[in-house]
């Protein structure tokens, strides 16, 4: 079986100490808001036509910018049919390298490729670097388990009415390969971001450096 998930390479990307942290402590549990939200991946059709829903569907937008950018999607996406009516949802894939959960299974012309369901903002245009290795991970779990190759996934981000298509090119492998090395390379607390904007959100913030911080203060 494959040593890491999908999620633990994503935040091996994000940040190496949050990882050591989740290993350590445990993720913690997953809020019931992000599972409206989730939810409202397989509801775009309704979104789409049922104005009562929209109104009452947790978005972050106003209601007619995401029908809008969903309308969008629908025309643009050769894979909305699949995404709207997914061939499987929620399945496991083993990897060589990694496992993890296909929030959906979706049917292309060209194949089955994997969707991932993310309850953040997502960047003005392409995706966040950590969700792209995430992304990778399960294109590739999906390609040991079939035996072809799956060269595109997709991520949606539904809570924006946002859906993206992602190329699995030869960079968004690299990032994937360096998330993997980290990983396997944690056998400690790793030095702590450079970035205080990573850590706001952080589970782990109020721990995290705290004896370091402490020290600092003294001398």
């Amino acid at each position: 079986m494959a040593d890491h998930t999908f999620r633990e390479l994503e935040t091996a990307a994000y940040c190496p100490r949050k990882l050591y942290y989740r290993r350590r402590d445990g993720a913690p549990d997953v809020p019931a808001e992000v599972e409206r939200i989730r939810r409202l991946a397989r509801e775009y059709e309704r979104l789409l036509t049922d104005d009562a829903a929209l109104l009452a569907a947790p978005v972050e937008p106003d209601p007619a910018t995401v029908r809008e950018r969903l309308r969008a999607a629908r025309d643009r996406l050769d894979e909305w049919d699949g995404l709207a009516d997914p061939a499987e949802t929620d399945v496991y894939l083993g990897g060589k390298d990694a496992r993890g959960v296909a929030h959906k299974l979706v049917e292309t012309d060209s194949g089955t490729v994997p969707s991932l369901v993310f309850t953040g903002r997502p960047p003005e245009q392409g995706i966040w670097e950590p969700q792209s290795v995430r992304l990778v991970a399960a294109a590739k779990a999906l390609s040991w388990e079939r035996e072809r190759a799956v060269e595109r996934a997709i991520a949606e981000y539904p809570a924006y009415g946002v859906v993206r298509a992602v190329e699995v090119t030869a960079r968004r492998s690299g990032q994937y390969r360096r998330a993997l090395r980290v990983a396997e390379s944690i056998d400690g607390p790793p030095s702590r971001a450079d970035s205080d904007a990573k850590c706001d959100p952080c589970e782990f913030r109020e721990s995290c450096g705290v004896t370091t911080r402490s020290l600092r203060s003294l001398l």
